[in-house]
């Protein structure tokens, strides 16, 4: 049923990895709020009746959120439904982007076929995030480009962040520059909520970032620092098949009213 309230949609489904889970977003209850959270919020506000189910497990690569999350979100029936995914794909060394772009398809048609409305996105430069991982840049512009062709072909939305310079701002990324930090996934709501013209909804998340300065040295040491820090012990992690998802499950399984 269409809200009253200036929001068509009453059943909001998030598939997606660490990024739609809300890593980088601690809660005040040990958890991880995020982007997709604050978005059913805002969309919460011009629909009351609005009900949210968040599939999005970290870790997870396209393969696998096809398989384990694009049934459980077919049954409940969305009207809205976000899918972000790729991302841990262009990062494994053995990347095969054909798969991506295969199970990046699937997801879309059959999301698509159900009549709801599909929103996808494309990602910010990495390289210009970490400099020390720019080799990898290439493979995001490349999947960028076909997840615009894709997104056409599908009838899917797409918020395109890779124009956008403040999604590469430091200030919009957690400490280990992987996750989007409170500000970016606030980011990330704002765009949903912008694309989508929720009501009381602008355009102010493309608006720049006030630069930040720093020396060559300042530079180089922070580099160093995130390397050490964080780069390192994820290929440690990763050569001993280490995952950061085992054990974790979907914090928001099942559609649940936003506001009780």
């Amino acid at each position: 049923m269409e809200s009253t309230t200036g929001s068509p949609y009453t059943r909001f489904v998030a598939l997606g990895d660490s990024q739609t889970e809300g890593i980088g977003d601690p809660d005040d209850n040990g958890g991880h709020r995020g982007w997709a959270d604050r978005f059913a919020d805002l969309l919460g506000v011009a629909n009351p009746g609005l009900r949210y189910a968040n599939l999005a497990v970290r870790g997870r690569r396209a393969a696998q959120i096809r398989a384990q999350q694009l049934a459980p979100a077919v049954a409940l029936r969305p009207d809205l439904v976000t899918v972000m995914a790729g991302m841990n794909d262009i990062i494994r060394p053995r990347f095969d982007p054909a798969e991506l772009l295969a199970d990046l398809a699937a997801m879309f048609a059959e999301l698509t076929a159900t009549g709801a409305r599909v929103v996808t996105f494309t990602y910010p430069d990495i390289g210009t995030v970490a400099p020390f991982v720019r080799l990898l840049s290439p493979r995001v512009r490349a999947l960028n480009a076909q997840l615009r062709e894709l997104a056409a072909r599908h009838g899917a939305t797409l918020i395109d962040f890779e124009p956008v310079a403040a999604t590469t701002h430091p200030r919009v990324w957690a400490e280990d520059r992987l996750h989007l930090s409170p500000l970016g996934h606030d980011l990330v709501a704002r765009a949903m909520a912008g694309t989508l013209e929720v009501p009381g909804a602008d355009q102010t998340w493309r608006d720049p970032l006030p630069p930040v300065h720093r020396t060559l040295t300042e530079v180089v040491a922070t580099e160093l620092r995130w390397t050490t820090a964080h780069m390192f012990p994820w290929a440690v992690r990763r050569l001993r098949g280490i995952s950061s998802s085992t054990g974790i499950t979907a914090k928001r399984p099942d559609l649940r009213p936003v506001f009780t």
